[in-house]
């Protein structure tokens, strides 16, 4: 039996290598190959930097690239390049302290998206979108860097623990400081309570269940610990000016994000 399987990895490996020099002779007579890898580090840069226009472009020119080498094939080839794109992402996750179980849903996920929800004929679309939900993704599991180490420390505690019912008390709890202390340092270097950015979490992830699955409002309400479903319906178009519904059926409505006080991002 060992002996079969050792067969078998040889034969493997001749095939490959056979099928790598058969590349190596074909390469030169498409334009602009050579360039691939370049382009491909600016893209991850370009993600990596939230530079979400830019990056979309690099993605445009890579399928190009892709489309010279595979005519009629590139669909299928993008496809799987869509995949190895996100797998790159999500080591990206890791390396900014995201659990590891969130960075390995994330790129089921993705993968899922890619094989379920990607049609053939608006490929360059789902392109775009892909980038989106790439940068959208990262910026929320940027490492804050508050000149305060606790409050850098809660905010990645939040983002972590989100679908748990957080309060002000338990997390205060969880970082061993009074909820007076906490309070006050969170809304001193933030520019809004804890409270207020537990509403904000919620209402910004809360938008990914709405556009992107078929579970109920008031499934999403219960998800993320709201009181009830009209509770969460106001709080939401507080933040984003549409009600949940609207935003799940209006596709125009662009997704809400949080400003973090830029003065003390910059000054850190």
């Amino acid at each position: 039996m060992g002996k079969i399987m050792q067969l078998h990895q040889h034969s493997m490996s001749e095939t490959i290598s056979k099928r790598y020099f058969q590349e190596i002779d074909n390469i030169n007579q498409y334009i602009g190959v050579e360039e691939f890898f370049n382009i491909e580090s600016k893209l991850i840069f370009e993600i990596y930097h939230l530079e979400s226009t830019k990056a979309k472009k690099s993605l445009h020119e890579l399928i190009d690239i892709l489309s010279i080498r595979f005519g009629k094939q590139v669909i299928k080839i993008v496809r799987g390049y869509f995949s190895v794109l996100s797998s790159i992402v999500a080591r990206k996750l890791l390396d900014n302290q995201v659990p590891s179980k969130k960075a390995f849903a994330f790129n089921i996920a993705c993968n899922d998206m890619i094989e379920n929800q990607m049609k053939d004929a608006e490929f360059l679309q789902f392109a775009d979108d892909l980038i989106d939900f790439f940068v959208y993704f990262i910026a929320d599991r940027k490492q804050p860097t508050f000149r305060h180490q606790t409050v850098n420390k809660v905010i990645m505690y939040i983002n972590d623990e989100l679908e748990n019912d957080l309060t002000v008390e338990s997390i205060a709890n969880n970082f061993h400081i009074s909820t007076s202390h906490l309070s006050r340092i969170f809304r001193e270097h933030v520019g809004i309570t804890l409270v207020e950015y537990l509403n904000v979490r919620r209402v910004e992830e809360s938008q990914y269940y709405l556009r992107h699955t078929n579970k109920s409002i008031t499934s999403i309400s219960d998800q993320f610990h709201f009181c009830n479903q009209s509770y969460f319906t106001r709080i939401f178009k507080k933040y984003t000016g549409v009600t949940p519904k609207h935003f799940r059926d209006e596709l125009h409505h662009e997704f809400y994000r949080f400003e973090m006080a830029e003065t003390e991002l910059q000054n850190a």
